[in-house]
């Protein structure tokens, strides 16, 4: 596995890798999981080549102190990656991914006025600053993005769309751990109190989905919000079940084939995201 740290050395090594075929890019914030290693071992069945990024982007931190706590470990990163097939490494620095401030301001339309574009403004403008540069430096073929994220997935398909850019991307179903908790880096942030409590969110969403079969959109919403909030570890931020396209609120199931419900909830001071599918269109 190749390490480079400059868009120099990245154009170097890419240029005589992109010779072997399809190349496949799975970007991460680093702190890598099974999670991360799931979209890697997707990106080297579907291509001939595969770069990982880990890169802690400032531009999409709408709060300082979740962007100073966030957990960085690269030398743990290098010898998880090194477990798995991936060619190469890009771990640039900041001077390198923005050598003069971004100002690029992107337009989604309602799709990042919801859910965490409501909670985080910017957050994914921020997103979208650096993938743009990422795609533009990498070019790859496609990109893998865990479903974990549900938002941001659909936000970057409009992006690439929006740009014209010939890349696939390709949504990874989430990783979750033995107890259900969505994989994230930011669980081992938890105290073991909080780790204890942390699983209930899942456990939640899956009960909702049986309750949905027999009741109101409205009636669900309360269902996991009531249940959620039962627990004195857990505060939650939002939960709201949404057209999987539009990502807007439906107040019944008829209104869409496609049906999502999206949650936050901050346990202790960490937040976490996680979301079940209710219809699924395909």
């Amino acid at each position: 596995m190749h390490i480079v740290r400059t868009r120099e050395e990245l154009d170097e090594k890419l240029s005589a890798l992109k010779k072997s075929g399809i190349v496949g890019f799975v970007p991460t914030m680093g702190a890598l999981h099974e999670g991360h290693l799931s979209l890697v071992r997707q990106a080297r069945r579907a291509c001939d080549i595969v770069v990982v990024s880990i890169f802690v982007n400032p531009t999409q931190f709408n709060d300082p102190k979740d962007l100073e706590r966030y957990p960085r470990n690269l030398e743990e990163d290098i010898r998880l990656l090194k477990t798995v097939s991936c060619e190469l490494l890009f771990a640039p620095t900041v001077e390198e991914v923005y050598p003069e401030p971004d100002t690029r301001v992107f337009d989604f339309g309602q799709l990042d006025k919801v859910m965490e574009g409501q909670h985080r403004p910017g957050h994914f403008n921020g997103v979208a600053q650096v993938l743009s540069r990422f795609f533009d430096m990498i070019k790859p073929d496609k990109a893998f993005f865990g479903q974990k994220d549900f938002q941001q997935l659909v936000i970057v398909r409009h992006l690439v769309r929006q740009l014209k850019m010939d890349i696939e991307i390709v949504g990874c179903p989430i990783v979750r751990e033995p107890d259900g908790l969505a994989m994230s880096s930011r669980n081992r942030l938890l105290t073991e109190k909080q780790r204890k409590s942390a699983p209930l969110i899942a456990k939640t969403l899956i009960e909702s989905c049986n309750f949905a079969k027999n009741n109101t959109v409205e009636d669900t919403i309360n269902f996991v919000s009531d249940t959620i909030k039962r627990n004195e570890d857990l505060k939650l931020e939002y939960f709201q079940i949404v057209n999987g396209n539009t990502l807007q609120p439906v107040d019944n199931w008829d209104e869409s084939s496609y049906i999502v419900g999206c949650i936050a909830v901050f346990v202790g001071e960490i937040r976490l995201i996680d979301n079940v599918i209710y219809k699924d269109e395909s």
